[in-house]
């Protein structure tokens, strides 16, 4: 080996939706670092090769879910890698994309507050994987029934939470239907003895007794406005009224005179 140069530490894995980065310390200087990654079955694949970088997408080298990781960080310089001399290496923890990686975020495409049900639907997340005709794989194309999602919701400003699961893209729940009602999704393996809870989605909130006091408050404007044009419409007679009133009056008086 070339116990010269420095070797890798804090070596991560971070991996979100089977997207795998590997991560590491330090910053090279004066050499560069090579990634080997090596399965249980499969052939060893060598990413980023001579990196000043200190991390490394290795999604493609993982593809084999199930299978279980290791990756060798080699410390380099561009003229050894061309003979047969080891040289120094890293070894980082193992790796099973299917048991470690995070669920990602669902994306909520439609909800509604109806009465009293709350309905929400709601998409998985990708992958960076594709099937043969280029379109990609879903979290749940891989997992399978291995993946639920759980739905939790709330009275707008309170605290109580309550928790509905389901393994299909919508959630249907019963609300009281004069309460506005927040909410969130997140995907779960209960199969898992750890990362078990993947990312919470954004948190939406319906708004139906607002779209209610629009309505009422719409329906009072209109009537105030009838009022006011009316009592406007009903003042400007008057005063025509009165007007023509006085106008005739000083007229019959002098009439009046004239007889006498």
């Amino acid at each position: 080996g070339n116990p010269e140069l420095p070797t890798a530490v804090n070596i991560t894995w971070s991996s979100i939706n089977f997207k795998t980065i590997l991560q590491w310390q330090p910053k090279p200087s004066g050499y560069f670092y090579t990634v080997e990654i090596h399965g249980q079955t499969s052939n060893t694949r060598k990413k980023c090769i001579q990196t000043t970088e200190m991390e490394c997408d290795v999604t493609d080298a993982v593809r084999n879910v199930k299978e279980t990781y290791t990756a060798h960080i080699l410390s380099v310089t561009s003229s050894r890698m061309d003979n047969f001399e080891e040289p120094p290496f890293a070894v980082s923890e193992k790796f099973t994309p299917y048991n470690q990686t995070v669920v990602g975020k669902p994306e909520i495409q439609n909800y509604t507050q109806k009465g009293s049900k709350l309905n929400v639907v709601f998409q998985d997340p990708l992958t960076p994987y594709t099937f043969p005709n280029g379109s990609f794989l879903s979290v749940r194309d891989i997992f399978q029934h291995d993946l639920e999602y759980r739905l939790y919701y709330w009275k707008d400003q309170s605290s109580g939470k309550k928790a509905e699961t389901s393994r299909s893209h919508t959630f249907e729940v019963s609300v009281d239907s004069t309460k506005n009602y927040c909410f969130y999704i997140q995907g779960n393996i209960p199969s898992r003895r750890e990362n078990r809870n993947g990312q919470e989605s954004l948190v939406l909130c319906t708004s139906v007794g607002r779209h209610t006091l629009d309505e009422y408050r719409a329906e009072v404007f209109i009537i105030i406005a009838v009022v006011t044009i009316a009592v406007i419409t009903l003042a400007i007679v008057l005063s025509v009224i009165l007007c023509k009133h006085k106008k005739a009056k000083p007229a019959r008086e002098k009439e009046l005179l004239n007889t006498a």
